[in-house]
């Protein structure tokens, strides 16, 4: 391990990317799980306000939290993260980028002591996708433990649902063909749920959606328009690509707002 590197990491094994247009440069390893647009989406869709904290479960390197820091201030930022090494460059990535984040090392299944004696205003996670029963796999072990649902869903959202303050706000991003699953984890202990799909382009179908619950909320369960996120029929560019909204999403900070 190279001094000053966080974590098991050398300099050679981290890359440092740009996220919200280069407003964040994050650390994150070259091999094994790498954050891309999926935690930006769902740091943009939290109705989050000045003052309010935040709880990301399963935060890896700190992206979705970092990003929601950067376009809401004076939000209380705490995280969980099962993987040391993840968890340490969350750290580094929040003071590198002057931000707060306060990151607890744990399982979502065993939750920490000192996260279990807290409330927070706004629950976020981006839950391994892949079921280890389906035959999905990843070949890199930090990505695998990443990607690899080891914690059922089930304990994920009631996880989330437990540590939500009353009134308060749990969104999940997750693969679309887990909506199903999703909604009804979230409806056991949540209400007020609404979904908006996240389609690759006009005409397909979705690949993603996000989702959110209210504790203690009454309203019926809201289907939103979809967003699209890539403009033509082909692919262009990375950037160049996106649609126009998805576009001051990932790279100007915008809020993604769910219609009233």
């Amino acid at each position: 391990m190279t001094k000053g590197w966080p974590g098991s990491w050398s300099a050679d094994q981290l890359s440092r990317d740009d996220f919200l247009g280069g407003r964040l440069k994050i650390l994150q390893p070259r091999r094994g799980y790498r954050a891309g647009v999926d935690p930006v989406l769902l740091a943009a869709s939290v109705p989050a306000v000045p003052g309010d904290s935040i709880l990301d479960l399963g935060c890896g390197v700190g992206v979705a939290s970092l990003c929601l820091g950067a376009r809401v201030p004076d939000l209380v930022l705490s995280g969980l993260e099962l993987q040391d090494n993840y968890a340490d460059l969350a750290r580094q990535n929040a003071s590198a980028n002057s931000q707060i984040l306060d990151v607890t090392t744990g399982d979502v299944a065993d939750m920490p002591l000192r996260l279990r004696q807290k409330s927070f205003t706004h629950v976020i996670s981006n839950p391994p996708y892949f079921n280890r029963n389906s035959g999905s796999s990843a070949q890199d072990e930090g990505r695998e433990a990443a990607l690899g649902e080891d914690v059922p869903l089930a304990i994920w959202v009631k996880t989330a649902a437990k540590r939500a303050a009353p009134k308060g706000t749990v969104t999940f991003i997750h693969r679309a063909e887990r909506a199903p699953d999703l909604i009804g984890e979230m409806a056991r202990h949540l209400g007020s749920l609404e979904l908006m799909p996240l389609i690759p382009r006009t005409g397909r179908t979705a690949r993603l959606v996000l989702l959110r619950g209210r504790k203690g909320g009454r309203a019926d369960f809201r289907l939103h328009d979809g967003l699209v996120m890539h403009a033509g029929v082909v692919h262009d560019g990375d950037r160049k690509n996106y649609a126009k909204a998805t576009a001051s999403v990932l790279w100007e900070g915008a809020p993604l707002i769910f219609p009233g």
